[in-house]
């Protein structure tokens, strides 16, 4: 476990940022996949906030934890399917992959008939790489407009996952540029291998995974 170390880096990216990073920065444990022993001993350390890819396996690992953790915060990174919107509102505190009209509105129906309403962000895909999620740069006012407008969705920030083969810092500035073009002031980007780069294009919120947990079980 070397949540301490992370903790350690981000201070630092955030001092070395000069003003870009202005507030504190959150930090999202990836527990995907991981083990429970290794999620409880994150847990004993007094981390609350958790990073989960599929609503099912969230399910699973969470229901049990959350009676006995009320500051605990669940946020989604992973796809989500229309048919678990309903689950996903129900489990999870932050929704980070706002991606397509469709999704916004069963998002939106079911936070009204849930009473329970999140905080989104919308995954942007940066490197319009056509295997991956999120909404095409091109797209985002549009998107962001609809959301907004239509769906009363509360989009706190945006998401991005730059492509594995290219330089991640051009990826960050364009989010954040976009941000700061729709008065969003969430910035969730960065993870295990570039989020101290991240902090300094004013990331907000970073998902760690390999960096806490270590590399994840198979």
């Amino acid at each position: 476990m070397r949540l301490e170390t992370v903790r350690l880096n981000v201070q630092r990216a955030h001092k070395s940022s000069k003003g870009v990073c202005t507030g504190l920065v959150q930090i999202v444990a990836v527990s995907k996949l991981q083990s429970d022993s290794n999620v409880d001993l994150c847990l004993s350390s007094g981390h609350r906030v958790f990073g989960e890819n599929r609503v099912q396996e969230a399910q699973q690992r969470w229901s049990p934890r959350r009676p006995h953790y009320h500051d605990l915060k669940l946020h989604l990174i992973g796809p989500l399917q229309t048919n678990k919107a309903a689950d996903a509102v129900a489990l999870f505190d932050v929704i980070e992959v706002v991606d397509r009209p469709k999704l916004a509105k069963i998002l939106a129906d079911e936070m009204r008939r849930q009473d329970r309403y999140l905080p989104c962000y919308i995954q942007v895909n940066t490197g319009e790489e056509p295997q991956k999620s999120g909404v095409m740069p091109a797209d985002l006012d549009d998107f962001v407009a609809y959301c907004r407008d239509q769906c009363a969705l509360q989009i706190e920030g945006l998401m991005c996952i730059p492509p594995a083969d290219e330089e991640p810092a051009m990826h960050f500035a364009l989010l954040r540029d976009m941000a700061r073009r729709h008065n969003i002031s969430g910035l969730s980007m960065g993870m295990s291998a570039d989020y101290e780069d991240a902090i300094a294009f004013g990331a907000t919120s970073i998902r760690v995974g390999s960096a806490i947990f270590g590399e994840r079980d198979q």
